[in-house]
């Protein structure tokens, strides 16, 4: 089967829908199928492309079997709404207009195309039409509502299109899959769209890049870490991820020397984050920058407890935050601020313990709590990896995905 995969994101860049595009097409290839991936010019979340790049309109790759055919998009960083509108659209029409002179020849079985971000999908949707062949629309998250949900945007006329732009893929799409339960049944709720017309492959692990590794690590050596007591936020530093409410946490933690929250990554809060830190003075918090994917298991290995946190909404009850799956694998107890179907995940694993979103004292206590029961810690991350690897691994999760895509590429349009 010949499969086109449409992604803004992709290695190097770091993101969970870089890594879920480029496993699931590793997986297909090790099965013995034709795999392209039309995505951008790597600049997530800098907004920086590599000096080779800069000037580039299209450029096309090899990785681990995958056809890679890069094309132009106008870089910005993760922060500011109009330049990343900006960057959505130019990807949007490179996409179809440049990179889909590539793609054609052989035509494809089926193509997919993920969102975030809508305008993706959209893409997808039109090379899908114009080439005659299914389209399966995967759907990683609600927009407009996430966007709602953080205060990223407020009702309005940009908003309504959005909202019909979603509207439109949800109907033209052959198939949708979505990545949980929550977002399918959203989805059906919010457009009327038929259950079952869509499925749910959820996000899973790497199991052979995220194994149990040793503690006392280069990277505590690196960073100074020695033998304290981590609390390690991976990811965006984003408005949907209340890391405001971390720092409130730190401080009310800052007298206790034995615990250090460390902060890997970037995202649209960061320098505010920073600045926080730096107005309270606060010696138990660490600033990263973003991380090679190769460095990742390191510090998950070099930490003692994972956070997973969001806002307090109520669309978020429906997500299952990547970085879980990727914490449990590497056998890491997880503090969990998210409530809905990844509590009831972490609690079914017995990996970890639930806070409520944004609540800065029961953070404070579970954190005390735990740094001093080592052997908890321990079993928990034991009894989390068990769990990811009987229901979440990522090559069952392809195999499970190439089932769908099969019988949707043998049954055609739906109409």
């Amino acid at each position: 089967m010949r499969i086109l995969y449409v992604s803004q994101y992709f290695p190097p860049e770091t993101c969970a829908p870089a890594s879920r595009v480029y496993e699931l097409s590793r997986e297909w290839v090790r099965l013995g199928h034709d795999v392209t991936v039309l995505t951008a010019f790597a600049n997530h979340p800098t907004g920086v492309k590599a000096p080779g790049d800069r000037w580039k309109l299209l450029r096309r790759e090899q990785l681990d079997g995958i056809d890679v055919q890069r094309t132009y998009i106008y870089a910005a960083p993760n922060r500011g709404r109009l330049r990343r509108m900006i960057s959505y659209a130019s990807f949007m029409y490179s996409a179809r207009w440049l990179g889909g002179r590539r793609v054609r020849d052989p035509k494809p079985d089926v193509v997919i195309a993920t969102s975030p971000q809508l305008l993706c999908g959209l893409a997808g949707y039109r090379l899908a039409r114009s080439m005659g062949v299914p389209f399966i629309f995967e759907v990683r998250d609600l927009w407009p509502e996430s966007l709602l949900a953080v205060g990223a945007m407020k009702e309005n006329w940009l908003v309504r299109h959005l909202e019909r732009v979603a509207r439109r893929l949800y109907d033209g799409a052959d198939r949708i899959v979505t990545v949980g339960d929550g977002y399918r049944d959203r989805i059906h709720e919010l457009y009327g769209t038929p259950l079952e017309k869509m499925s749910v492959v959820t996000n899973g692990v790497d199991a052979e890049l995220f194994r149990p590794g040793e503690r006392d690590n280069e990277i505590r050596r690196e960073l100074g870490w020695g033998d304290r007591f981590v609390v390690l936020y991976l990811g965006t530093h984003g408005m949907a991820h209340a890391l405001d409410k971390v720092l409130e946490a730190a401080r009310e933690l800052a007298g206790h020397n034995e615990i250090l929250f460390a902060f890997v990554g970037e995202g649209a809060r960061k320098d505010e984050l920073k600045r926080l830190a730096s107005e309270w003075r606060l010696p138990n918090v660490q600033f990263i920058d973003v991380q090679p994917r190769e460095r990742v298991p390191a510090f998950y290995a070099a930490c003692d407890l994972g956070l997973v946190t969001l806002r307090n909404a109520p669309l978020f009850q429906e997500v299952l935050p990547s970085k879980i799956f990727e914490y449990l694998g590497m056998e890491r107890p997880v503090l969990l601020s998210v409530d809905g179907q990844a509590r009831r995940l972490v609690e079914e694993a017995g990996a970890g313990e639930f806070v409520r979103p944004e609540d800065v004292p029961a953070m404070v206590e579970a954190v005390l709590r735990l740094s001093g029961d080592r052997e908890r810690l321990a079993e928990m991350g034991r009894s989390g990896r068990r769990h990811v690897l009987d229901h979440y691994d990522r090559r069952a999760l392809a195999g499970r995905y190439l089932g769908l895509l099969s019988e949707i590429a043998e049954g055609g349009l739906s109409g």
